[in-house]
């Protein structure tokens, strides 16, 4: 056997960071000040973008009255409610729609994969704020409910059309240390050049109902009531059915066409 042929543990500081990551809900009365808030939100902003689109707009939120009206849209999550910081991550054509105009163009003809774009761009400077955080030792959630009623949130945050709030992150420094979640193994997940080929040769069904088994565990250990078939379970009754049907069209109104 050939040194290359060996395994070889291999690990960073943001391997670790990562592999200890978990979503947190309560937070301490430390307040999060605008030199953090300025460090990672300069930071974040060095993610990826598209064509150097930089389609994306970030809404800081301290305050409680704001707060207190997006409560009810994320279905009363009281970390919301009570968030130190609440950011909203939001796609933003606006500038896009400048530039194209000032120059007599249009970007009406191309609203899938511009509306796309922004998305995936919000969500990498999201993704990557929240990394920052962590490096910093804040935490926090994520928060999709925000796309529970997108033209109220436009209404509460005075968005203009062709913005829309992706997803809102919850900012603070961690009062609690909740168990760590258990991920599908990578021999479920990655494949290898081509779709199904992967280290793990079990079925599919397999696969899932190991899954099942180890979040069920999880579940029990933490005194959350589940079912044995825990993650198949949770996502036939959250998924099995159209969620927030009113989205693709509320999006249509804001200047992003899903259809």
């Amino acid at each position: 056997m050939t040194n290359e042929d060996k395994e070889v543990a291999i690990s960073s500081e943001t391997i670790e960071l990562l592999n200890r990551r978990r979503s947190i809900r309560k937070f301490s009365e430390k307040p999060v000040s605008n030199a953090h808030l300025d460090a990672l939100l300069g930071a974040a902003m060095r993610a990826p973008t598209s064509s150097n689109i930089q389609a994306y707009s970030v809404i800081v939120i301290r305050d409680k009255k704001i707060l207190a009206e997006v409560y009810p849209i994320v279905n009363n999550q009281e970390h919301v409610l009570n968030a130190p910081v609440f950011l909203c991550f939001c796609a933003d054509l606006t500038r896009m729609e400048k530039a194209i105009i000032a120059r007599g163009g249009s970007m009406d003809e191309n609203p899938l994969e511009i509306g796309l774009v922004s998305s995936i761009d919000a969500s990498l400077v999201g993704m990557s704020a929240y990394l920052t955080a962590e490096s910093l030792g804040m935490s926090g959630v994520m928060i999709g409910a925000v796309r529970n009623d997108p033209s109220e949130m436009a209404r509460i945050l005075k968005l203009p059309n062709k913005v829309y709030v992706v997803f809102g992150m919850v900012l603070g420094w961690p009062a609690e240390a909740p168990k760590q979640k258990p991920r599908m193994d990578p021999g479920t997940t990655v494949h290898y050049d081509l779709y199904g080929n992967q280290k793990d040769e079990r079925s599919l069904v397999e696969k899932l109902e190991s899954y099942d088994v180890e979040l069920a565990n999880h579940y029990t250990s933490i005194n959350k009531v589940t079912t044995p078939d825990s993650w198949t379970n949770d996502i036939s009754k959250k998924f099995a059915n159209p969620s927030r049907k009113e989205l693709r069209a509320q999006l249509k109104m804001r200047g992003f066409d899903w259809l």
